[in-house]
């Protein structure tokens, strides 16, 4: 009986949850540490969702509980507490992400371009020194840490679906439109002329490749 429970019981994993949080976001300050309260505050609620993330992806199955208590005998698998049956979209859609599936790697694309765009887009601003940056990343895309965040997001989403990340999404997402419309308004105000230019040529978060974009001057301002 307790072979049985130990085989089909994948949680409480709590060192894994620890090292994988450690890992996942010391990484991330490895190469993009913030420097402002905005970008502190910013990865802040970033690091809230990975907690969430892998907490219920290793430590507690919150919303498998939650679910299977809900739809008790109608629940679609007979044991959903192996790590197997803790996808979510293969669970009630047949869409499976163990490793080296479609959706996997898909997951893992968004993961790691969405790291580099967080990186690259700090890393563009700190080197600015208070000038306007529009170029690098910033010629195709206005937010690059944004659109960054939320591919990591939606990786994440694809790869480990649960209720409290599925939850919490939108509303890191919204913020992140509030907070990059807030950055917008200094900016403009610093760099009136320039940064409307700017603004007419670059897209704020889906990048449009061309030619204008990167013949442009690459830096302007004070």
């Amino acid at each position: 009986m307790h072979e049985a429970h130990a085989t089909s019981y994948a949680y409480g994993l709590w060192p894994l949850v620890v090292v994988n949080i450690g890992l996942f976001i010391g990484f991330l300050l490895s190469f993009a540490k913030p420097n402002s309260k905005v970008e502190w505050r910013s990865l802040g609620v970033f690091s809230a969702f990975i907690v969430a993330l892998f907490v219920e992806m290793y430590g507690f199955p919150l919303t498998i509980y939650a679910l299977a208590s809900w739809l008790g005998s109608n629940y679609p698998v007979d044991q959903p507490f192996t790590h197997a049956n803790g996808h979510l979209l293969g669970v009630f859609f047949g869409v499976h992400s163990d490793h080296g599936t479609v959706l996997h790697l898909l997951s893992n694309l968004f993961i790691v371009s969405g790291a580099i765009l967080i990186a690259q887009g700090w890393s563009a601003i700190h080197k600015g020194q208070g000038k306007l940056v529009n170029s690098g990343v910033y010629a195709y895309v206005r937010h690059p840490q944004y659109v960054g965040f939320i591919a990591v997001i939606v990786g994440f989403l694809i790869q480990w679906p649960t209720l409290v990340t599925v939850i919490m999404a939108p509303i890191l997402i919204v913020r992140y439109i509030h907070l990059a419309k807030k950055e917008e308004a200094v900016v403009a105000a610093e760099f009136p002329e320039a940064y409307e230019a700017y603004r007419k040529r670059v897209p704020a978060w889906i990048p449009r490749i061309s030619r204008k974009n990167i013949e442009e001057p690459k830096n302007s301002g004070a």
